[in-house]
């Protein structure tokens, strides 16, 4: 990193942009997306009708005035890490030979499972960052992947993701940190402190309102009203950019309520800039400048979207120049724009390259580079551990060491790329187009890069001398009446039964998980609904394994399976962690970040919600989940005291909450308790939620041990948006309910506001903070 001040870099920057010309500005915009795997397919919406963008620079060579940035040189084709990292620092210093200023590219990666490169570690997906509860873990995950990716010189990740699942149908409900806006917050905070302390800048995506498309159907327009969407979907974007200071913002392809946010100057100027204080870059999604004109239909021509994208706030284009290069050049020359817009967009770029070091020679890369190291191995391993839900048991969990035979039934049971997201290199690049496509293997081979191991190849190495029988009973998509009866029959003749059902992730209908690949129900994928409840009718003992990338209805499993466990895309440690809950080698700790729908028809729905969205007698449609959010089962149990405040019944608009309570392991195993507070506002000017999150304290106990989590919660945080348009603190009776789920409420304590008041933007206070320390005797 270069050794500027925030100050003397920007001052640096203005400086340069008054000698530049105009080419060599809007160079600074654009991106350029080189060596694609031409065997993969799409790995951007539309990309197959965007490509050969490059020629739209105006020159034969469109780094010949510099170059903005470089889009994925280790993300869009296999390369060994040593090689790519060399390849990469001589394309950069051609690049800053072609620039009168010596200015390198900046070069940036999808790091939302990792360092989305061939041979690197690939982490759990975000719903799992989601289910550990852990922020000092998502932090340390994100510092790794950071250093990872500094190694090879790369300067910026396109993570985290910090939609809010409004319904998990949306394909991209795994990319996300579950249906809860502070959770997400939190998490996404401090996996950007993670990532930008190893020098990369992190971006956040999709700005704002995403994952509310209508159907949730991906690229679905939106349409939430302004209080709904300052409270849910703007607040963990304001967490991330105020308290984790992000360096770069990606706005969503979606239009809410037919203003497209790639071209919506309240929200990435007046919101974002004013009102926030955020300095960095915004940086468009691929493609997302040419949309306004190809698919929203806002813009004419591509130099009018240009010109409506940068007036809009737009400071970069990505992934390759297109609407920034010579489109954008006509709209100075037309009059659409003045050059002032582009001057400050280029300050901003300049800055964050100076603060990177862009404008010093570049390094040479080390002649040996490990993308897998241990480290990394095993902090994956441990946010799969921690992310694993036990649902349901009835104490057939853990399994003893006299199982009998076994029956390990299910289409994920022995398939590695059932463990990886769609962010995940190998899926990413899985190619399944309709002139390819083998009705036999509906998922072709993809070279996982890493070792990954399948559940049944765990199960067989940590249940060493028992009989295992492995019937997949079809695949994921699709299954035989005999492929179903098979594994019926190997269950009716087994002690116990495993049947592992699920997801394989993809993009763009490639998978029945991730990116363009949404449901129409609740259902699990093909026929393995079908199958789980032909195990369940075996009468053989059956413990449910669901590794998925969204939330399933089960069935009768609820009811009638011995135990269930959720996995939610554990990575390439997955298997083993697994396993490792499964055979009581680790303790389930994970909890629920989204609800598990009761049924396939279930309406959409998640906890946040106002009474008249819960089930009631006017309504013959029951929207109530089978397992809530923040749900999670452990091996040992837990006793809670009764809580106590410490701040008194009473407290000023400006003052702060002050909660605590005392929680004892009471069982023989070790275990983690998550206590969850929530507040629950009786009265209000505006329609509230029911509760909703504010604070949570992760307590790892050992047996006997016992801990007390303590909550200072800013008024700040009972504030919501007013019948004005307007944040607000109201006087009157607030409650804080302390829970282990959003429907387990252990205590609860009133407190009155003793009065109103109001908050300019950008002030509030938005997080709890939250201690914990060992009780002794």
């Amino acid at each position: 990193m270069d050794t500027d001040t925030p100050a003397d870099a920007a001052e640096r920057a203005a400086g340069l942009v008054k000698r530049m010309t105009l080419e060599e500005k809007c160079a600074q915009l654009y991106s350029l997306w080189l060596g694609v795997d031409a065997d993969a397919g799409d790995m951007a919406p539309h990309q197959s009708e965007q490509a050969g963008g490059a020629r739209d620079a105006g020159a034969d060579d469109p780094a010949a005035h510099g170059l903005g940035q470089l889009t994925r040189p280790f993300g869009s084709a296999p390369v060994a890490a040593a090689e790519g990292a060399a390849n990469l620092a001589a394309r950069q210093r051609k690049i800053r030979a072609s620039s009168r200023f010596g200015i390198a590219a900046l070069a940036h990666e999808e790091c939302l499972t990792g360092f989305m490169a061939h041979g690197a570690t690939i982490f759990p997906t975000a719903l799992a960052w989601g289910a550990t509860f852990d922020p000092e873990l998502v932090g340390a995950m994100a510092r790794q992947i950071g250093a990872s990716m500094r190694s090879v010189g790369v300067h910026q990740g396109l993570a985290p993701v910090l939609d809010v699942v409004a319904d998990s149908r949306w394909g991209r409900t795994e990319e996300t940190m579950g249906e809860d806006p502070y959770l997400t917050g939190t998490l996404a905070t401090a996996y950007v402190s993670g990532l930008q302390e190893s020098g990369i800048i992190a971006t956040l995506k999709h700005f704002a309102g995403y994952s509310a498309s209508h159907a949730a159907r991906n690229f679905g327009p939106v349409f939430i009203g302004p209080r709904q969407f300052a409270e849910t979907y703007l607040t963990p974007f304001e967490m991330a950019v105020r308290i984790g200071r992000a360096g770069s913002v990606m706005p969503s392809y979606a239009a809410n309520d037919g203003v497209a946010s790639h071209a919506n100057p309240q929200l990435l100027q007046s919101v974002l800039r004013d009102e926030w204080g955020f300095e960095g870059t915004v940086v468009s999604d691929y493609f997302g400048v040419n949309f306004l004109n190809s698919l929203h239909g806002v813009a004419a021509d591509r130099s009018e979207a240009a010109a409506l994208a940068l007036a809009g706030g737009v400071d970069v284009e990505l992934p390759n120049v297109d609407c920034f290069g010579e489109p954008l050049r006509a709209a100075v020359a037309a009059g659409r724009i003045e050059e002032d817009a582009i001057d400050r967009a280029v300050e901003r770029v300049l800055t964050q390259k100076i603060r990177l070091g862009l404008l010093e020679e570049v390094p040479e890369p080390a002649a040996v580079i490990d993308l897998d190291p241990p480290e990394a191995r095993a902090l994956a391993a441990e946010v799969a551990r921690k992310s694993i839900v036990l649902l349901a048991n009835d104490g057939t969990l853990p399994l003893g060491p006299a199982l009998g035979r076994v029956a390990l039934v299910g289409p994920v049971a022995d398939d590695k790329a059932v463990m990886l997201g769609c962010y995940a290199f190998p899926n990413h690049h899985g190619r399944n187009d309709a002139d390819t496509l083998d009705p036999d293997d509906p998922y072709p081979h993809v070279d996982m890069g890493v070792a990954i191991a399948t559940l049944a190849e765990r199960l067989a190495a940590d249940l060493r001398g028992t009989v295992i029988e492995h019937v997949p009973g079809g695949t994921v998509l699709d299954a035989t009446d005999a492929d179903i009866a098979a594994a019926a029959n190997a269950a009716a003749a087994a002690d116990l039964a495993i049947v592992a059902v699920g997801d394989r992730s993809g993009l763009f209908g490639r998978g029945t998980s991730g990116e363009g690949c949404d449901a129409p129900s609740h259902a699990l994928p093909g026929r393995q609904s079908e199958l789980l409840e032909a195990v369940l009718d075996s009468g053989t003992p059956t413990v449910v394994v669901v590794i998925s990338g969204r939330p399933y209805a089960l069935g009768s499993a609820p009811e009638r399976a011995a135990a269930i466990v959720q996995a939610f895309l554990p990575g390439q440690e997955g298997a083993g962690a697994v396993s490792a809950v499964l055979t009581g080698a680790a303790e389930p700790e994970g909890r629920l970040p989204v609800g598990v729908p009761a049924r396939p028809d279930s309406p959409p729905a998640t906890y946040l919600a106002p009474e008249l969205a819960r089930r009631s007698s006017v309504s013959s449609v029951d929207p109530t989940a089978r397992y809530v959010f923040g749900h999670g089962l452990s091996y040992t149990e837990f006793t809670w005291d009764a809580p106590e405040l410490l701040s008194g019944p009473e407290v000023g608009p400006e003052g702060t909450v002050e909660v605590a309570v005392r929680v004892r392991n009471t069982g023989d195993r070790p275990g983690a308790e998550v206590v969850q507070l929530y507040l629950h506002d009786p009265v209000a000017t505006a329609v509230r939620p029911v509760q909703r999150l504010i604070g949570f304290a992760r307590l790892a106990l050992a047996p006997g041990e016992a801990r007390e989590a303590r909550f200072a919660m800013p008024v700040d945080l009972a504030a919501f948006v007013g019948v004005d348009g307007e944040w607000v603190v109201e006087a009157g009776t607030i409650e804080l309910r302390l829970g282990r789920s959003a429907a387990d409420t252990a205590a609860a304590v009133r407190v009155e506001v003793t009065g109103t008041r109001r908050l300019e933007s950008g002030t509030r206070a938005l997080a709890t903070q939250v201690t914990s320390e060992t009780v002794v005797g």
